[in-house]
Order: structure tokens, then sequence, then C-alpha cells
């Protein structure tokens, strides 16, 4: 007898350590028809902060400080004890986004500068797309697979899918502040499966953040990829990948 394997008895598999993988073995793979995407860290990033400051008008000298700070994207490294609520609150809410980033920034800057700053991340030129991300979306629309969006985000980030040339590859875009919801809730997984009509088995969530890994308390397939530089390659093929390794 294996370690930790017990015999069957009368038809049935005895518990056993092994017993989980027994029942995994034989479980049919269904087909992803659909794939959900973060949008920044997975299909684009905010523009080089070399090329932000510039754009902006700040003193390059500025930049560690308001990276510290916290751009939109990345969690701020600390939040002020005034700003902890709106913090909180920024992608549940426009006005707390723009309260949370423009007050990050003025611990460093002027308001008058934050304010520019800020303002900066609202519009496609603050924006760059991975290398790949239309190419990916591309090519899952050939293979008749949906696509969509699902962003914790306290602004409407559709201009700038649009203007990175994303949007017309979407099926759908789900944003955290419209759907009273932020990954990793459960909500804005399913509110994200009724936009595309599939249901969770069908699926994988693609992003960059354990908030993404929580599709998977949906039965959602995940898969997540670490940020990269922007405009690079960023290895959205392996999404790819995992399609055709499924079926489709």
């Amino acid at each position: 007898m294996l370690p930790g394997v017990r015999h069957a008895h009368h038809g049935r598999l005895a518990e056993s350590r092994c017993a989980p993988f027994a029942r995994w073995a034989i479980l049919p793979i269904v087909p992803v028809r659909a794939v959900l995407f973060d949008f920044a860290g997975t299909l684009a990033m905010p523009e080089e902060r070399s090329a932000w400051l510039a754009a902006c008008g700040a003193d390059a000298a500025h930049g560690d400080a308001l990276d510290r700070a916290g751009r939109p994207g990345p969690t701020a490294a600390t939040v002020p004890a005034e700003l902890v609520e709106v913090y909180a609150a920024r992608d549940h809410d426009p006005d707390a986004h723009r309260a949370a980033y423009t007050g990050l920034f003025a611990t460093v800057v002027d308001p008058a500068l934050a304010t520019v700053l800020y303002e900066r991340t609202l519009v496609v030129e603050g924006w760059v797309a991975y290398a790949d991300a239309v190419g990916v979306l591309e090519a899952l629309r050939a293979r008749g697979i949906r696509t969509a969006v699902v962003s914790n985000v306290g602004f409407d980030s559709r201009p700038i899918l649009e203007g990175l040339g994303l949007s017309s590859l979407l099926d759908a875009v789900v944003l955290s502040y419209e759907v009273g919801a932020i990954k990793p809730e459960p909500e804005i997984f399913a509110a994200a499966l009724e936009a595309v009509d599939v249901a969770a088995g069908e699926a994988l969530m693609v992003g960059d953040h354990a908030a993404d890994g929580g599709a998977v308390a949906l039965g959602i397939r995940s898969l997540l990829l670490p940020y990269s530089p922007p405009g690079g390659v960023h290895g959205l093929d392996a999404v790819l990948a995992l399609v055709e390794g499924v079926g489709a």
C-alpha cells in the first residue's frame, strides 16, 4: 500500500492525503471563453517618471519622494493620517480619488503643482500600453474569446483605453467606482462575468496584484504577472498559452 493511502471499501475511496488529487485528476477541463484583465500594471502603465515630471514642469529632484507618496497604480508607501479616509475610498469615488492623490502629492510639492501632476494621470498622454497588449487582445478576439478590463479605479479610464488603442478590442470595461466594489471583493468579478456573459469556470483573470487573485473565490482561474516597466513586453503571451492549453 502506498504511504498515506488506505484501500477503498465498498466502492468508496477511503480518506487519504492523496484523495484530493484523485478527485482533481478526473475533472473535465473547461475551455476559456473570456479573459478578464486588470488595467494598470497588466495592460498598461503610467509613463516613465522622468516623462511625467517633465510634462508637468516638476523638478526631477522630487521624483523619489513622489514615488514614495504614491502615483496612481502602485500603493502609497505611507499615507498621512489626514488622508487615510479618502485614500481608502479612492477607488469608490472620483472626488475621493482626486483628494487622495492631490493630497499625497502636496506632501512633496505645492498644491497647484500637485493638481497638475494628478491631472496628467487622467489623460492618455500619461500612460503607455505594454508592447504585447494589443497583439494579445487581437489574438483573443480572433479566437472568439471575450475580453474585459476589470479595474480598481476612481475615474473613468475609458478615454485612456481608447487612446491606447485597446477599447475596440474589449467587450466590456468594469470599473470599481461604477459597480460599488473593489477587487478582491467578489461583486466586481461577478459584474465582469455578467458583462461578458460567461460562467466563472469559463473565465481567466489576469492581473499583477494579489487583489486580482481574489477571482479564485468565485471559481475563476487566475494568472498574476508582476508589473513590468512602461512600454515593455509584459509576458502576456502566457495568456494565449493558457487559453490554447485548455482549448477555446
